[in-house]
């Protein structure tokens, strides 16, 4: 499966990792209950385009990381990068954010 993934400030503490499913980029998830509006855009996500085990690697060392989608948090989850309590849906779609101090 390919995903997209997109490295903010790259080598610097402020470093953040964004990846998600491929096929939802561009998409805008909403939840009206919640009132919660959120666009998986090109410009944060990226469109760099790579298998779980190239993104994998960039996860496991990232101190600030934002994952979306189906595919990327079920991956997270059975690598144990991502605890499912920790895990939100929006609009049918999942998200995770990854902290380390």
């Amino acid at each position: 499966m390919i995903f997209t993934m997109k490295i903010h400030g790259k080598d610097t503490p402020r470093e953040i990792i964004a990846a998600c499913d491929s096929e939802i980029v561009g998409k805008t998830l909403k939840d009206e209950k919640k009132e919660i509006e959120f666009n998986i855009s090109e410009y944060f996500y990226g469109n760099e385009k790579l298998e779980w085990e190239e993104i994998y690697k960039h996860i496991e060392n990232g101190k600030n990381v934002n994952l979306v989608g189906n595919s990327i948090i079920e991956l997270a989850i059975k690598n144990g990068l991502v605890d499912p309590k920790n895990v939100i849906e929006i609009d049918g779609i999942k998200h995770a954010q990854i902290y380390s101090i």
